[in-house]
């Protein structure tokens, strides 16, 4: 497929032009004056072709507002683009058609949809973009703003194939857990799919990401089963590296001689103390550590 690239298309001032389309006028005016009042139809065949000229001059003027473009097309061939705000005048048997340059927001539906481990999630996403070339936009594709919803759509489709929805190793990357990675990872997605539309990708984010209904209390059980594990296993590191200070500490400065045995039983009492839920009772030991 032969792609079109926006090109600059030949205009004029059109208050210039205005002031000739008023002259046109005037002689309109004045020569059907001058043939009633000399009685002389047989002028008529200068003035109808000069009244069809003025018509069809007028139709070549036209108003390009900020952030819009006209593209101009000729007897169905592409002939340029006009981005230049103002009031300008072309040719009158071009087709001027409108496109939109302004920033726009695509907010996609919440799409249902499995993550790499096959968990049903529901995710949905906001889409920033504008039309950077207005060839393109027309005539690559049928309908642009359906295109870029559609492909919009898609791309989080598979974006939510590619992450888990949530992951307790910290070097893996998920949905939830890094939002400007996946927000990145879209958006270049998203550009790689849009630039045939002559579409430019501004900024790409999740709005909405939840797991389906139907497993949403099993997931929520199985995420806090996951945390309760994380901070035990948190817990038990920091109190493994407090017992050996101060086992190290003990021996270093000499405060008490530990054979294995009592060793073993102050390790047992500390790590009681330590990792258990409730606060541990002091009890005052009179004898000995037996």
């Amino acid at each position: 497929m032969k792609t079109i690239t926006e090109i600059p298309a030949r205009k004029f001032n059109g208050y210039v032009a205005l002031f000739f389309f008023f002259v046109l006028i005037a002689a309109n005016v004045g020569l059907i004056y001058w043939m009633a009042v000399n009685e002389h139809p047989v002028y008529l065949w200068i003035e109808i072709p000069l009244f069809i000229f003025t018509i069809i001059f007028s139709v070549g003027l036209f108003i390009v507002q900020p952030n819009e473009a006209r593209v101009l097309v000729l007897f169905g061939k592409y002939i340029g683009s006009v981005r230049d705000t103002g009031f300008w005048w072309a040719n009158p048997f071009a087709v001027k058609k409108h496109v939109s340059l302004r920033i726009r927001n695509f907010n996609s539906e919440r799409i249902k949809v499995n993550d790499l481990h096959g968990n049903p999630i529901e995710i949905g996403a906001v889409v920033v973009w504008r039309v950077i070339d207005s060839a393109r936009a027309l005539f690559d594709v049928d309908n642009y703003e359906q295109f870029v919803a559609i492909q919009s759509e898609t791309a989080i489709r598979g974006l939510a194939t590619e992450y888990p929805y949530d992951s307790q190793d910290e070097e893996r990357s998920s949905l939830r857990g890094n939002p400007q990675e996946i927000a990145e990872h879209l958006k270049k997605e998203l550009q790689n799919r849009l630039d045939i539309a002559g579409v430019e990708v501004t900024e790409s984010r999740i709005s909405h990401l939840a797991y389906a209904p139907e497993i949403a209390q099993a997931m929520l059980r199985r995420q806090q089963a996951q945390a309760i594990i994380a901070a035990r296993r948190k817990i038990v590191e920091g109190a493994v590296g407090m017992v050996h200070d101060a086992l190290h500490l003990l021996s270093e400065q000499k405060i008490v001689d530990l054979d294995e045995e009592k060793k073993a039983t102050m390790v047992n009492n500390l790590m009681v103390a330590l990792v258990s839920e409730s606060e541990a009772q002091p009890i005052i030991n009179t004898g000995t550590l037996y």
